[in-house]
Protein backbone atom coordinates (compact mmCIF):
# COMPACT_ATOMS: atom_id res chain seq x y z
CA UNK A 1 0.00 0.00 0.00
CA UNK A 2 1.28 3.45 -0.88
CA UNK A 3 0.15 7.02 -0.47
CA UNK A 4 1.50 9.59 -2.96
CA UNK A 5 0.94 13.32 -3.01
CA UNK A 6 1.52 15.77 -5.85
CA UNK A 7 0.52 19.22 -6.98
CA UNK A 8 -0.91 20.11 -10.39
CA UNK A 9 -2.27 23.13 -12.20
CA UNK A 10 -5.29 21.09 -13.34
CA UNK A 11 -8.64 21.78 -11.72
CA UNK A 12 -9.94 19.34 -9.10
CA UNK A 13 -12.75 18.34 -11.47
CA UNK A 14 -10.26 17.55 -14.25
CA UNK A 15 -8.08 15.45 -11.93
CA UNK A 16 -11.07 13.35 -10.82
CA UNK A 17 -12.21 12.95 -14.43
CA UNK A 18 -8.73 11.85 -15.53
CA UNK A 19 -8.35 9.46 -12.61
CA UNK A 20 -11.65 7.75 -13.38
CA UNK A 21 -10.77 7.39 -17.05
CA UNK A 22 -7.19 6.25 -16.38
CA UNK A 23 -8.10 3.45 -13.99
CA UNK A 24 -11.39 2.28 -15.54
CA UNK A 25 -10.51 2.24 -19.23
CA UNK A 26 -6.81 1.53 -18.81
CA UNK A 27 -6.95 -1.14 -16.12
CA UNK A 28 -10.56 -2.22 -15.82
CA UNK A 29 -11.15 -1.05 -12.27
CA UNK A 30 -14.75 -0.32 -11.27
CA UNK A 31 -15.70 3.02 -9.78
CA UNK A 32 -17.32 2.43 -6.40
CA UNK A 33 -17.71 6.02 -5.25
CA UNK A 34 -17.29 9.50 -6.70
CA UNK A 35 -17.67 12.94 -5.16
CA UNK A 36 -16.49 16.35 -6.42
CA UNK A 37 -13.26 15.87 -4.45
CA UNK A 38 -12.59 12.12 -4.62
CA UNK A 39 -12.99 8.92 -6.56
CA UNK A 40 -12.62 5.35 -5.30
CA UNK A 41 -11.99 2.46 -7.69
CA UNK A 42 -11.68 -1.27 -7.02
CA UNK A 43 -10.65 -4.36 -8.90
CA UNK A 44 -8.07 -7.10 -9.16
CA UNK A 45 -8.02 -7.57 -5.40
CA UNK A 46 -7.07 -3.95 -4.71
CA UNK A 47 -8.30 -0.40 -4.67
CA UNK A 48 -7.28 3.15 -5.56
CA UNK A 49 -8.54 6.31 -3.86
CA UNK A 50 -7.82 9.70 -5.43
CA UNK A 51 -8.54 12.80 -3.34
CA UNK A 52 -8.10 16.41 -4.43
CA UNK A 53 -7.90 19.68 -2.55
CA UNK A 54 -7.86 23.21 -4.00
CA UNK A 55 -4.85 25.27 -3.00
CA UNK A 56 -3.71 28.82 -3.75
CA UNK A 57 -1.62 27.83 -6.76
CA UNK A 58 -3.43 24.78 -8.13
CA UNK A 59 -4.65 21.46 -6.86
CA UNK A 60 -3.17 19.05 -4.33
CA UNK A 61 -3.68 15.41 -5.30
CA UNK A 62 -3.39 12.39 -3.00
CA UNK A 63 -3.46 8.87 -4.39
CA UNK A 64 -3.76 5.95 -2.00
CA UNK A 65 -3.28 2.56 -3.57
CA UNK A 66 -3.51 -1.06 -2.52
CA UNK A 67 -2.20 -3.54 -5.14
CA UNK A 68 -2.09 -0.82 -7.85
CA UNK A 69 1.09 0.97 -6.74
CA UNK A 70 2.85 1.07 -10.13
CA UNK A 71 -0.27 2.39 -11.83
CA UNK A 72 -0.79 5.00 -9.09
CA UNK A 73 2.75 6.30 -9.69
CA UNK A 74 2.13 6.35 -13.43
CA UNK A 75 -1.08 8.36 -12.95
CA UNK A 76 0.67 10.94 -10.75
CA UNK A 77 3.38 11.40 -13.39
CA UNK A 78 0.72 12.14 -16.02
CA UNK A 79 -0.57 15.08 -13.96
CA UNK A 80 2.68 17.06 -14.19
Amino acid sequence: MIKIEAKTKLSPEEVIKRAAAFFTSGYGLKMTEQTPTSVCLEGGGGRVMVTVRTEAKGTSVEVESQEWDRQAREFIKKLA
